[in-house]
C-alpha cells in the first residue's frame, strides 16, 4: 500500500509541475518577460546538475527552471510554508511544486545543514540551483562567490553549470512585491571543468579555484561589473551608510 501511495504521489507531483509550467506560471511569466534562453544545449536533460547563477531578483528562481526545461530545486525561507488560510495554502502548493527546500534562516544549525540538503537532491540525480554570491546583489554588480558551490560539485560529482540572468531586477525591483513588463534573458555556459582544476589544486585552494572559475564564467555571461567583495559585506556597508 505504501508503494502504491508513493507512486500516486509521484504522479500527482508530476501533474502539478506540468500545470504550473504550462498553464499557471510559465505562459504568463514568459509573456511578461519575453523570456529569451541562450545556451540551452549546455543543460543536461538528466542527471545531477548544479545551476550556479547570479542573483538579481526573487523571480530568478522561477525563470531559471523555465529556461532549463527541468525542475531545479532551490533553498527557500521556511516562512513560505507557514502561512495560513487560502493564501498560505497557495504559497505552500507553489513552493512544494516548484521544489523549494525550506530552511529556517534564523536557526544556525538549519542554515549549516543546507549543504547537506543540496547534496541529497544531487545524489538523487536531480538539479539544484545555487547563487554563489549568497544573496541578491545589493547594487547590480557581481560579487565574490562563496565556496559552497565548489563543495557540492566536488562531493557529488554533479555537473557544474554557470548561468546568468539579466533583466529580472527590472521586472521585479528590490523591495517590490509586484511585477512589471520587461525583457529577461537566461544564458547557460559550458560546464566548469572541475576535474581539470582538481589536477592543479588541492583542498582549500581547489575550492577557491572552482568557485572563482564559476564566477568568472557567470560574469562573462552576464556582463556585470565585478566587485571582488562579498555581497553581504557590500550590503552591510550600504546599510551603514544609510543609517549614518
Amino acid at each position: 500500500m505504501a508503494l502504491r501511495g508513493d507512486a500516486l504521489a509521484a504522479v500527482e507531483d508530476k501533474a502539478s509541475r506540468w500545470v504550473m509550467r504550462h498553464i499557471l506560471i510559465g505562459p504568463p511569466l514568459k509573456l511578461l518577460t519575453g523570456l529569451r534562453v541562450e545556451g540551452r544545449s549546455n543543460v543536461p536533460r538528466e542527471g545531477a546538475l548544479i545551476v550556479a547563477s547570479n542573483h538579481l531578483s526573487f523571480i530568478d528562481s522561477i525563470v531559471i527552471p523555465l529556461a532549463c526545461a527541468r525542475q531545479v530545486h532551490f533553498l527557500g525561507k521556511a516562512e513560505y510554508f507557514q502561512g495560513t488560510g487560502v493564501r498560505g495554502a497557495a504559497a505552500r502548493w507553489f513552493h512544494s511544486t516548484a521544489g523549494t527546500i525550506p530552511v529556517d534562516r534564523n536557526d544556525p544549525r538549519a542554515a549549516a545543514g543546507s549543504l547537506t540538503l543540496a547534496e541529497e537532491v544531487l545524489r538523487r540525480g536531480e538539479a539544484f540551483g545555487v547563487y554563489p554570491e549568497g544573496t541578491r546583489s545589493p547594487d547590480g554588480r557581481l560579487h565574490r562567490g562563496r565556496t559552497g558551490v565548489a563543495r557540492m560539485a566536488l562531493s557529488t560529482g554533479a555537473t557544474l553549470l554557470p548561468c546568468a540572468v539579466t533583466g529580472t531586477d527590472k521586472v521585479q525591483p528590490a523591495g517590490s512585491n509586484g511585477f512589471r513588463p520587461g525583457k529577461v534573458t537566461v544564458r547557460f555556459g559550458e560546464p566548469i571543468d572541475v576535474a581539470g582544476l582538481g589536477e592543479k589544486y588541492q583542498k582549500a585552494a581547489l575550492l577557491r579555484a572552482v568557485t572563482d572559475a564559476t564566477m568568472d564564467a557567470i560574469g562573462a555571461l552576464s556582463g556585470q561589473e565585478r566587485s571582488g567583495l562579498y555581497a553581504s559585506d557590500v550590503k552591510a556597508a550600504m546599510t551603514s551608510d544609510l543609517q549614518g
